[in-house]
């Protein structure tokens, strides 16, 4: 088996190759330790930093995914899941505490949503697994108790609402219900509630309550 071709030199002694790491026999310790920290940084951010390329060579040239494909050896789909979630999340919104998995699960809401649970699997330490579920349960929550109140119709009475909407739009709205396990018509209706919660929850703030008194 012939010797692997170094994909990046770390520094100077160390290489990273398609099939591992390699050191050289001696190593100090703060050198090796400083390997690892770059690793590691390079690792939780590699699927952002994914994302990022793809969003500006899909503005850049075109959107040629399948070079990206043919060049990361990575699948259609997962590209796509990255570049999506790198255009709901800027960099300033994202969180050093939390991996690109946690931003994932929410990206489908409204930046307010999105801010809302982030702090709170940051503050509870959630996995996204747990934050996954817990956005899950809240969704629900709020369908069954908005049911059956507008204009005043019972529980169980369905209106019917026509929209037009962007393809591209579309295919995100498509792809965010998919990772929630859903069909579009449900998800849609979920997001709906929690975008109204939130925009109701808003305009009874305290805030803007006083705001009403006075004026």
């Amino acid at each position: 088996m012939g010797g692997d071709s170094p994909v990046q030199a770390l520094d100077g002694s160390a290489f990273v190759t398609r099939r591992g790491l390699v050191l050289p026999h001696q190593m100090p310790f703060d050198r090796w330790l400083g390997v690892g920290g770059y690793l590691s940084d390079v690792y939780s951010s590699s699927a952002w930093c994914l994302g990022d390329w793809l969003v500006y060579g899909e503005t850049a040239f075109s959107g040629r995914y399948q070079d990206a494909v043919k060049l990361t050896q990575l699948d259609y789909q997962t590209l796509r899941n990255h570049a999506w979630v790198a255009r709901r999340f800027p960099m300033s919104r994202r969180r050093e505490g939390l991996s690109f998995t946690h931003h994932a699960e929410v990206a489908a809401l409204s930046e307010p949503e999105q801010e809302f649970w982030l702090r709170k699997a940051e503050e509870y330490a959630w996995s996204a697994k747990r934050l996954r579920r817990e956005v899950k349960d809240s969704l629900l929550e709020r369908t069954d108790d908005g049911g059956g109140r507008a204009g005043g119709a019972g529980r169980g009475a369905v209106a019917v609402l026509n929209m037009s909407i962007p393809v591209e739009r579309l295919e995100s709205f498509q792809e965010a219900a998919s990772r929630l396990g859903l069909p579009l018509e449900t998800w849609a209706e979920r997001a709906l509630a929690s975008a109204a919660a939130v925009a109701l929850t808003a305009t009874r703030s305290p805030h803007a309550t006083g705001r009403r008194k006075r004026s």
